[in-house]
């Protein structure tokens, strides 16, 4: 982008010392070019300096989203399914333990036990 500008001011350079008439049809044409190219090398210029910032901020988002990511990925690597045993059957038991004695499928372990 900085070449554009240098480009663009040699060129306004160039009108200036060619004494271009602004008063003729050829030199106002030539002299408005140049302003809306000045105009537009200066607008490209702010919205890329605006394109930087706002890819930025996405770049830390993503940064931030990794992060999080794989550092839950690194709990899951500290598990290891070789400490439980699978094939012992109490594992899978869907009896239940009556520890209140109330007869049934409960949390009430921490009442007092209910006499029949």
């Amino acid at each position: 982008m900085e070449n554009i500008i240098n480009r663009l001011a040699y060129l306004e350079g160039l009108a200036e010392g060619y004494e271009i008439d602004a008063e003729k049809k050829e030199g106002r044409i030539i002299l408005e070019l140049l302003d809306i190219v000045s105009e537009m090398a200066e607008e490209i210029k702010n919205k890329q300096d605006e394109l930087e910032e706002y890819v930025d901020l996405i770049e830390e988002d993503l940064t931030n989203l990794e992060e999080y990511v794989y550092e839950e990925e690194e709990d899951y690597d500290d598990f290891d399914y070789d400490d439980y045993d699978y094939d012992d059957d109490s594992f899978f038991d869907d009896e239940y333990e009556d520890e209140c004695g109330c007869g049934e499928n409960c949390n009430c372990s921490d009442s007092e036990p209910v006499e029949e």
